[in-house]
């Protein structure tokens, strides 16, 4: 689990981004974007939610997926919790809870991932 909202914060400054609608998108099949508190005992329970949600089925006449190369589980995580977030930009910093921060979450890693930023609106 990796928080990226400081690396999203500094590309929206360099981008120029004013006001409207920022898109954060991973195009990897094996990980998710989720809005959250970055605290550690969250960050635990996260990990333990990841790492059991879906385990049930595994060894239970399994995952078709899994004849391939063993990571369905990390597929199917990633479809139930998403790789996109839409947030809002207001004067030029994106709109965020107090507490929120944007974590990629890595399900079959750890490996190099990136991040797309697609931005509707106005720039400074």
């Amino acid at each position: 689990m990796v928080n990226v909202t400081r690396k999203v914060t500094d590309a929206c400054g360099r981008l120029g981004l004013r006001e409207g609608i920022l898109l954060v998108s991973c195009r990897h099949t094996t990980c998710a974007l989720c809005l959250n508190e970055d605290e550690a005992g969250l960050r635990q329970d996260l990990e333990r939610l990841g790492g059991s949600l879906l385990n049930p089925f595994r060894g239970s006449g399994g995952y078709h997926h899994d004849e391939i190369d063993d990571n369905a589980q990390a597929h199917l995580t990633s479809v139930l919790l998403g790789h996109s977030l839409t947030l809002p930009v207001e004067s030029g910093r994106m709109v965020l809870g107090t507490w929120q921060s944007i974590l990629l979450l890595e399900m079959d890693g750890p490996r190099s991932r990136t991040l797309d930023l697609t931005f509707i609106g106005d720039l400074a």
